[in-house]
This record gives C-alpha cells, sequence and structure tokens, in this order.
C-alpha cells in the first residue's frame, strides 16, 4: 500500500495526530491516525490501542467507524480509517446550541446501537462522549476512538468519595468548589450556563487532562465497573443535546468530578428547558446508581423505554439522518476544527513500516503479524473469552457482567 499524505489536520493532541490520506493505486481517501509509541508505552496506554485495533477488526457494524490497514515503524503506530467528512457531534452541538427532541432522538437511538454493537463483543468504551461520535456525508453517525483519547487521569482528584447511602451514615456530599468560591454569585441561568460552556469546551476537550463530563461516577471513583458506564455516558449526552450544556458542568474538572460522584445533589433540570416527561425519566434513570441504571440487563430496556416511542431501530441507517452535513467533494473538511500546521515526518511504508489490511473474511490474518521492533504492538485480538476494555484499572476488577 502507498499513500500521499494530504496537509489538512483532522485532530492532533500530545499523542495522536490524524490526517486525510489518499491511496496511490485506488485514490480512496481515508483518515490516518499516527500515535507516538513512546508516549503510548510513558503514559501505559499500549493495552488501550491493542483493544482499540481489535475492536475495529472484530466489530462489523454500520455504527463503528471501520479500520481498513494498520501498521507500526520504529517510532509510530499507524491506523488507515474511514474518512467521515460531516464533523463530531462536538462541532454539531457547538453551532445548533441545543436539538430538539426528534433530533436528539434519533442521534441518541444511533448512539445505542453503537454502543450495543460493541457490548455484543464484550468490549466497554468508558469515555463516550460528543468528539468521540462522527457523522458520516449523509449525516448518520459512528462511534469512534476506543482507548485512543487519553484516560481521564482522576488520581490529582482528591477527595473523589461518594456519600455511603447503604452504612446509614450518610455523609455530606462534597459541594461545587466554584460555587463556593463566590457563594453571593446568583447561579447562571441556562442561556449564561451554554455561553459559559460553549466558551470552554473546545478548551477542555484537548486539554492535557481532558473533560469528565461524560464519565459514569463508579469509572472515577475506580471502585471496578462493567458496561453500565457507557449508559451514563449515553445519558449525560443526552441530557447536553437537550439542555445545552452536560448535567454535571463546572469552571474546573475537579469540580465536575465531585458533581458526578455526588449526582443525587446535582442532577438537576433547568426551569428553562421544555423537555417532556419521557426525557426527563429516561435521563434519570441513566444517570443513576448502576445497580438501577436502565441498560444494566442489555440495550433492549433502552429501546423499550416510551421515548423511544415509533423509532424503528432496524430501519433506523437507512432513514434520512436529522442533519444533513454540507460536505463539497471527498476532501472538504469544513466540519473539522482547523489546526495549525506542524513539519509531519511519515516513513517509506514500502521500506520501512510494516502493515496488514484488515477486512472481515481475513481476520484469521491478524495472528501472523510479527512484532515491530520487539513487542510493543503485537496487534493480536484477545483470547477467544478474554473480555477487553479501555480502562488502566486491573482486568480482574472491571469485567463486563455476565448476563
Amino acid at each position: 500500500m502507498c499513500c500521499a499524505i494530504l496537509s489538512t489536520v483532522l485532530l492532533m493532541t500530545l499523542t495522536v495526530q490524524v490526517r486525510l490520506c489518499r491511496e496511490k493505486t485506488s485514490k480512496n481517501v481515508y483518515a490516518m491516525k499516527k500515535l507516538k509509541k513512546s508516549e503510548m508505552l510513558r503514559r501505559g496506554q499500549v493495552e488501550h490501542v491493542k483493544a482499540e485495533r481489535n475492536l475495529l477488526a472484530e466489530v462489523d457494524s454500520a455504527y463503528i467507524v471501520k479500520l481498513y490497514y494498520s501498521f507500526q515503524d520504529e517510532e509510530f503506530l499507524y491506523l488507515i480509517m474511514e474518512y467521515l467528512p460531516g464533523g463530531d457531534m462536538m462541532t454539531l452541538l457547538m453551532r445548533k446550541d441545543i436539538l430538539t427532541e426528534d433530533e436528539a432522538r434519533f442521534y441518541i437511538a444511533e448512539t445505542v446501537l453503537a454502543i450495543e454493537s460493541i457490548h455484543k463483543h464484550n468490549y466497554i468504551h468508558r469515555d463516550i462522549k460528543p468528539d468521540n461520535l462522527l457523522l458520516d456525508r449523509s449525516g448518520h453517525l459512528k462511534l469512534s476512538d476506543f482507548g485512543l483519547c487519553k484516560p481521564l487521569d482522576s488520581s490529582n482528584f482528591p477527595n473523589l468519595n461518594e456519600p455511603d447511602y447503604t452504612s446509614g451514615k450518610v455523609t455530606k456530599p462534597l459541594p461545587d468548589t466554584t460555587w463556593l468560591s463566590n457563594p453571593s454569585a446568583p447561579r447562571r441561568t441556562q442561556q449564561e450556563q451554554l455561553s459559559h460552556w460553549q466558551k470552554n469546551r473546545r478548551m477542555l476537550a484537548y486539554s492535557t487532562v481532558g473533560t469528565p463530563d461524560y464519565i459514569a461516577p463508579e469509572v472515577l471513583l475506580k471502585k471496578g465497573y462493567g458496561m453500565e458506564c457507557d449508559w451514563w455516558s449515553l445519558g449525560a449526552i443526552m441530557y447536553e443535546m437537550l439542555v445545552g450544556y452536560p448535567p454535571f458542568y463546572s469552571e474546573d474538572p475537579m469540580s465536575t468530578c465531585r458533581k458526578i460522584v455526588n449526582w443525587r445533589s446535582h442532577l438537576k433540570f433547568p426551569e428553562e428547558a421544555k423537555l417532556s416527561p419521557e426525557a426527563k425519566d429516561l435521563i434519570s434513570k441513566l444517570l443513576c446508581n448502576v445497580e438501577q441504571r436502565l441498560g444494566t440487563k442489555g440495550a433492549h430496556e433502552i429501546k423499550a423505554h416510551p421515548w423511544f416511542r415509533g423509532v424503528q431501530w432496524e430501519k433506523l441507517y437507512q432513514m434520512k439522518a436529522a442533519f444533513i452535513p454540507e460536505v463539497n467533494g471527498e476532501l472538504d473538511t469544513q466540519n473539522f476544527e482547523k489546526f495549525e500546521e506542524v513539519i509531519f515526518h511519515f516513513p517509506n511504508w514500502n521500506s520501512n513500516s510494516k502493515f496488514i489490511q484488515v477486512r472481515p473474511m481475513e481476520k484469521e490474518s491478524m495472528d501472523e503479524e510479527e512484532p515491530v521492533q520487539g513487542s510493543f504492538l503485537g496487534m493480536l485480538p484477545p483470547k477467544e473469552g478474554q473480555p477487553s476494555s479501555h480502562s488502566s484499572v486491573p482486568q480482574e476488577r472491571h469485567q463486563p457482567r455476565r448476563k
């Protein structure tokens, strides 16, 4: 395989760079993720990267971004994936502020199907957020970034202890430190909170810490968790779609984390937001304790909720999307954030890099791949019966619950 690297940068963080590339033979356009292996090792993300590659090779779903090639050289790992020119849900929400319930229903339903497809393969995403929900040129949604986004390092957030409601000794929940810093200031209206969130969300998304707004409390508390944590994220995204900002947003990540683990005191619906009773009920049943959370027994619990009444789940991908992005040609990147150009060193693929092509009918060939320069990424699928996930928590603590 030989590709020409196009100049457009789609995403750039401290550890990941995504660019457009075109295969010289077929002229097909792809998105190329380039990851620095030394940074992956330093951050302890090798297993996260393996998990993403394995999941994308295993799962064949219209709601999951497709992986076509993976290879590596001495310095970098490369994933060649389908290019989705519609941008991401974060950008869409920044442009529209809020969605109608019909618009939100369409995208939340497609997200349910995306999450269900990875859960069926025994994977947990753990970090679903609007920036990981990409739109194709028709406006349909696909889930991406299975472990490559930096995990939130909550080790620097002290006192993330939720009240013990089972012992009979209920401690007072930790308050929002931002609110306490100026107790005489009036609480923000929905529009003021929306304006503040819009101003800060892009900065938070690309910061070294990341945004914890969509992460389940059990993940932050490192208590061990299962697939239910992804349904919490769904509830937080649904809230943002309908209200305009995440349910536990604060000016700093530590305050957000404290609000999340003390969600009983902080989950509120602003009076100005005209949500239907069914929408409020679904959000409340997703943003709740693990044992009571909708989806614990499977995605069918969520699909059966009254808010989804009338949704034709099997025909969703054939329907007209709630939003049709403007796409002018296969190289159009107007729906993505513009990044400053940087010097981009890329190896000679034909001589220095080892790559394989991933096709649904050729998954067995992955077992034959030999690691390059030691064993950084053997890129082998998990052994049969062994679950995979994307957390730094020891495996035995967060295996998906067997139903």
